[in-house]
């Protein structure tokens, strides 16, 4: 009897068109591929960003819910195929009308070159598209190349298939520069809206600057300051956490009862991990915005005065810089593309610092 073909026994080597390229489609989710920025998952579990034992007991139900957005998640790879198409089935994904689709439900793709992640593509899928398949990459060298693609920061996806051309090798990506991960804790600010596509949100253009894996916990009008999250936080051995999510807090009674207990949390089970408090980015000098940042001071100064030398404090009020600041955000709250750029070089030298980058 005639052996049948693998590709009929292992769909990983099944041909598929896609436009004009052929190309054997690979489980993204799957070694070699390593998909990154979901602490608690384990293998062939769903996208979720939270402990999966959590529940409304632990935190609130909105957080839950964005848990399964992909903020922060990467699938990183190297191959040394021509060409790269995408094919993902689509789940959780929003519609928001001051984001470009691509920045919610969108992917986009990064190459190494000179030792620094470049933009190739961008994927942006339709409204109401639930299966997303198009090429990426149609002309590439056919050397042995590293890839990072960035997944939805509001939105999600049930499958994550990576094609490349029939024949090609696919190979786990190079270890990290910054070996641990870098964690942030936040608001929509800090999940990314409203980027224009995954990679300009700050937290992403932070971590592939420094080459360190992100852990995204930024929940849109949700990050609260429970203090079951503090701790699961502090079960993690991370390379830093940055502290983001002032404008979630509801008033700035909460903000005084939750911020430096939550921090003292992380604190007490990781003493010398390096921690940076962040205050509002759009800062607008209101007595509320004062207020607020003196409560973030309060606990960097309380900190360091009993001898903690791995915590750091930073005023938003300097993240947007003192020129064109109007030009920063969508809507006078939410960060543009030059909104997180500006945020981005302004923590890129104090994250280096602490992280030993």
């Amino acid at each position: 009897m005639k052996p049948r073909d693998i590709s009929e026994i292992d769909r990983n080597f099944k041909t598929a068109s896609v436009g004009e390229l052929d190309v054997e489609f690979r489980d993204a989710l799957q070694p070699p591929f390593a998909a990154e920025g979901f602490a608690w998952r384990k293998p062939d579990a769903p996208l979720y960003r939270l402990p999966e034992h959590f529940t409304t007991a632990e935190i609130n139900q909105g957080a839950l819910d964005l848990a399964h957005h992909t903020s922060g998640g990467t699938i990183r790879f190297r191959t040394d195929s021509p060409c790269l198409a995408l094919r993902a089935q689509l789940a959780y994904s929003f519609d928001m009308n001051h984001m470009p689709r691509t920045g919610s439900a969108g992917f986009d793709l990064y190459r190494r070159e000179s030792g620094r992640f470049v933009f190739l593509a961008a994927a942006q899928p339709n409204r109401d598209q639930q299966l997303l398949e198009l090429p990426l990459l149609r002309d590439g060298s056919g050397k042995m190349t590293e890839y990072l693609l960035n997944l939805p920061l509001y939105g999600s996806a049930d499958s994550v298939e990576i094609g490349v051309a029939p024949g090609s090798a696919v190979l786990p990506p190079a270890p990290h520069r910054i070996a641990k991960p870098i964690l942030f804790y936040g608001s929509s600010i800090t999940q990314g809206g409203c980027a224009s596509r995954p990679g300009n949100s700050y937290a992403n253009l932070l971590c592939r600057a420094l080459d360190a894996e992100e852990i995204n916990l930024g929940f849109s009008g949700c990050g609260k300051g429970e203090i079951a999250l503090a701790e699961a936080i502090g079960e993690l051995d991370l390379a830093a956490v940055v502290l983001d999510y002032d404008h979630n807090a509801p008033d700035e009674a909460h903000l005084e009862a939750t911020h430096e207990p939550f921090f003292r949390a992380i604190r007490s089970r990781r003493p010398e991990l390096p921690v940076l408090l962040v205050s509002r980015c759009d800062f607008h000098g209101t007595a509320a915005d004062i207020r607020r940042r003196e409560i973030i001071r309060a606990t960097w100064e309380h900190a360091a005065a009993a001898g903690d030398r791995h915590v750091r404090f930073l005023d938003g009020e300097l993240l947007f810089g003192a020129e064109e600041r109007d030009a920063c955000t969508v809507d006078g709250c939410h960060p543009n593309d030059l909104g997180f750029y500006r945020m981005y070089r302004t923590m890129l030298p104090i994250l280096a610092e602490m992280t030993g980058a």
